[in-house]
């Protein structure tokens, strides 16, 4: 009699994927393991291009008006939050789009759809005539690419067992929030580089004489998103996933923790991502004296890199609640610290507690979604609520810089934006401890 593994020796790729069974040891060990893990690598690797994509405008927009551009302080920070918009939007239809389409199928349109913007932009910056609302389009479909981290977030996890799902996700996602980081830290590179000046086009030059090539930061990703297409062709798969409809999303929308912990979550993730698109042009508006392109790295890095953290030490001490709630004052802190720096123009107050803030945000945003699975015990529930509160936590990237905007331009300080901000921290520091925090609540997450 023929075993299992005897049967399936001669099986095809597809015919495997057909019969996915990742929680069946024997076929994970001999089949499931490698192309999972094959998934997972490229999945990783084309979500950090997405999120080196969705904050790429930050990196560009600080120079716009040194460069020949006459944008106002609005249009600037509307600019800058136009991809947090759309991004989060998009986020909300882009979690149906793998059991739609598939996986594989999915990851390469929706990347291959980042080229459009880039290109458009290559040679939008190449033209100091370029108007206003032609920089609003190709800046807003930028956005596009946020919405990727909700469509591979839906896709890889369906790939490993249960057991080891969660550390897939968290690579997925906290490997891929370093994209915000990355361009951050690369874009002042690439864009002093003039090796390739003959191929991508006309110099920009500065106030100050320096010579850029602010479309080097659109060529390179360009060449990154094909060499990615290539890899998702090649190494990424179609599995056959459960076809969720968005009127199956409308059973936790009566659930007052859906929206409490939506609440909690943006004010993590919103801060996070808010903060990160926005810094440089604060920076520039606070601290003009200060060169700040190689320091607007340092904060996503650390947000990005502790997130884990969050979730690791939520399940050291069995509490994602505690965890989140005391970063929540920590970022409160944080905040007014900030206003601190600001108002006594004391740039290394203000730079550290950005660094603070954007530490308790990693912190937040790991031990919050760690709660998730506590309150919402059904499956299919918590991975709704999940998806839900992912896409409204990148609002924030849209209201934090649209609210600095309007504060610039209204009352000349952005300091009524951080009345708002710590208002909104405050009711979150509330709500954690009313309904999960004291002993009355009744939950234990």
């Amino acid at each position: 009699m023929s075993t299992t593994s005897d049967r399936t020796a001669s099986l095809s790729r597809r015919e495997i994927l057909a019969q996915w069974q990742p929680d069946n040891e024997q076929f994970w060990n001999q089949y499931g393991k490698k192309i999972a893990k094959q998934n997972l690598i490229v999945s990783t690797i084309a979500l950090t291009i997405s999120f080196c994509v969705w904050t790429l405008w930050s990196t560009i927009a600080v120079k716009l008006n040194a460069i020949g551009f006459h944008f106002t302080d609005e249009q600037l920070f509307t600019l800058a939050a136009m991809p947090g918009l759309v991004g989060a939007t998009g986020r909300l239809i882009y979690t149906y789009m793998p059991g739609i389409l598939g996986g594989r199928n999915w990851t390469f349109f929706a990347t291959a759809l980042l080229l459009i913007p880039l290109w458009g932009l290559a040679q939008a910056l190449q033209d100091p005539t370029t108007s206003y609302e032609t920089f609003f389009i190709y800046v807003a479909l930028l956005g596009i690419a946020g919405a990727n981290f909700s469509s591979s977030m839906a896709n890889i996890g369906h790939f490993f067992p249960r057991s080891q799902r969660g550390t897939a996700l968290g690579i997925n996602a906290g490997i891929g929030n370093l994209g915000v980081s990355i361009i951050f830290l690369m874009a002042p590179i690439v864009m002093g580089m003039t090796i390739f000046a003959p191929l991508v086009g006309s110099p920009q030059t500065m106030q100050d004489g320096t010579i850029l090539f602010l479309q080097n930061t659109c060529y390179v990703g360009i060449i990154q998103i094909l060499i990615t297409l290539g890899l998702i062709a090649k190494y990424m798969d179609n599995l056959p996933l459960p076809k969720q409809s968005p009127s199956s999303m409308m059973s936790i929308f009566t659930n007052k923790h859906t929206w409490i912990m939506t609440w909690i979550y943006t004010c993590g993730f919103g801060a996070f991502i808010g903060f990160s698109v926005a810094l440089s042009l604060l920076v520039q508006k606070e601290f003009p004296e200060i060169a700040f392109a190689y320091g607007a790295f340092l904060g996503p890095f650390i947000g990005a890199g502790i997130r884990p953290v969050g979730g690791w030490l939520s399940d050291k001490i069995n509490s994602g609640t505690t965890i989140t709630l005391w970063s929540l004052v920590g970022m409160l802190i944080g905040a007014i610290f900030i206003m601190y720096g600001i108002t006594a123009h004391n740039f290394i107050i203000f730079f550290c507690a950005f660094l603070f803030l954007f530490f308790m945000t990693g912190l937040e945003t790991g031990a919050s979604f760690r709660m998730i699975p506590y309150i919402f015990t059904n499956g299919m529930q918590s991975s709704l609520v999940t998806g839900f509160t992912a896409a409204i936590g990148a609002y924030g990237a849209f209201f934090i810089p649209k609210v600095f905007g309007w504060a610039y331009s209204t009352y000349q300080s952005v300091m009524p934006a951080f009345y708002i901000i710590l208002v909104f921290m405050v009711i979150t520091i509330f709500l954690t401890y009313w309904f999960y925090a004291r002993k009355a609540a009744g939950m234990k997450c």
